[in-house]
This record gives structure tokens, sequence and C-alpha cells, in this order.
């Protein structure tokens, strides 16, 4: 880990260069990690190799845990990114993985909705950029619903890119943010769909 994280601080020498640490669940892992990017901040610095200070760090938020202590994260760290593929699985215990039960992986579930609402709310509101990766980014179905949650920052394949510009151009927040709260207090899967098709004319 500590000749990883010399070889990104080297390379921010050259470009810009964020640090995203994934898997993060508790603060004392944020913690460790950010000790052992100073340990090799110092490293450089002893060697007298150039790097950028200014180098950002972040964190994923894909396990419920972190989403649950997202205080702790935006205190400790300069920006998110929300893993949706991981953190759906984990906040319903399926594995996507598993054919006997992948057809209960729902991105509309209620918990689901009101997590990432929630996470993009709190970031949102102390100032913490946040991005959103994984297959709801690029899912133009579910753009403008992200949309209207205060997401502003997709990450995604650059094969779904232009789609989702197109949505995101064509799309009014003052219209969709109604829309979204009705989701948001939804519970029957046939009225989230029949939204969600609302939301998206």
């Amino acid at each position: 880990f500590h000749t990883q994280l010399r070889a990104l601080l080297r390379a921010s020498h050259y470009g810009t260069v964020n640090i995203l640490i994934p898997m993060l669940a508790t603060a004392t892992e944020i913690d460790q990690t950010l000790e052992l990017i100073q340990r090799a901040r110092q490293s450089l610095e002893d060697e007298g190799t150039p790097f950028d200070r200014d180098v950002k760090v972040g964190g994923m938020i894909e396990v419920p845990a972190a989403a649950l202590a997202l205080g702790m994260f935006i205190r400790k760290l300069d920006f998110l990114s929300i893993g949706t593929n991981d953190l759906i699985q984990y906040t319903l215990a399926i594995d996507r993985t598993d054919d006997t039960v992948a057809h209960l992986y729902d991105p509309l579930h209620p918990a689901v909705l009101n997590l990432l609402a929630s996470i993009l709310r709190t970031a949102n509101r102390a100032k913490v950029p946040v991005a959103l990766c994984g297959e709801m980014a690029g899912d133009t179905s579910l753009t403008r619903l992200l949309l209207a949650f205060g997401l502003r920052q997709y990450s995604m394949h650059i094969a779904h890119l232009l789609d989702v510009k197109q949505v995101i151009l064509k799309s009014s927040v003052a219209r969709l943010k109604p829309l979204a709260r009705k989701m948001l207090r939804a519970s029957d899967p046939e009225k989230l769909r029949a939204l969600l098709e609302t939301l998206n004319r």
C-alpha cells in the first residue's frame, strides 16, 4: 500500500490526482489510511521527490455502515463517491451474481432510494463534493431521479455518457423535485415505477 500511495503522489506532479479509498466502514480505517498517506508524503519529501501537496483524498460510500455514519466521512475526507452496485447489494442482502436471488436486486427499493437521497442531501448541505458510480449512474431511466435527489457528478462508462447528458439537458430540476419526494414516500413497487415513468416524460 505504501508503494501504491507513493506512486499516486509522484504521479500528482504531472497532472491532477485524487485518491479514492474503497470499502471504508469505520473511523479507524479512515484514520489509518490518512496516516499512511501522510507517511508516503513524508517519505517523498525526505527524498526531495516532487508531488502535489494538495492531493484530495476521498472515500467510497458502498456499504450501509458508511452511509449511516456519513458525518464521520464528511469531517475527515475531501470528497465522496457512492458505489451503487455494492451499496444496493449490501443494503438488500442480495448477491447480484447469484442467479437464484439476483431478481431481488432492485435500485428502486424504498430503502435504497431513501439511503441515496439521504447521502446526497447530507453531503450537499456540508458542501462536500459527491459523485455516484455503478450501473445506476449510466441508467438513463434513473438520471432524472438522481438529479432531483441532488446528484451533480455522475461517473459512468463512456458508452452511456451522451445519453445521460441529453437527459440532463432536457430536465427541469424544479419540476422533478416534487415527484422525487413522492417516490421517497412510496412503498408500493408498482406505484414507484409509475411515478418514475411520470418523472421521465
